[in-house]
């Protein structure tokens, strides 16, 4: 699995606390090697966000993301688009 990193993203990544940056950056390490684990919390979204999904950072902060193609080796690749709180990203 590899992923990348909308503008957005980076730019509301910016904005987060160090200790919410820390607890990304170990959540987007576990997503690398078991995109489904439980502790990530990995699920579909619906309304205005259908088409993507979202994992847990921490209890409230949610990063959304969106399935690509597969690289020509067969990886599959994700965007990340956007970082927040879950009334940031869902109210």
């Amino acid at each position: 699995m590899q992923y990348f990193l909308s503008k957005n993203f980076e730019k509301q990544f910016r904005k987060l606390s160090k200790k919410i940056k820390d607890r990304a950056l170990e959540k987007l390490r576990l997503f690398t090697t078991n995109p489904r684990d439980r502790h990530l919390n990995n699920h579909h979204l619906a309304g205005e966000w259908t088409g993507y999904r979202s994992i847990d950072i921490t209890a409230d902060i949610r990063a959304v993301y969106k399935e690509m193609n597969k690289d020509k080796d067969g990886t599959n690749i994700v965007r990340f688009d956007s970082i927040g709180s879950h009334s940031e990203l869902y109210e």
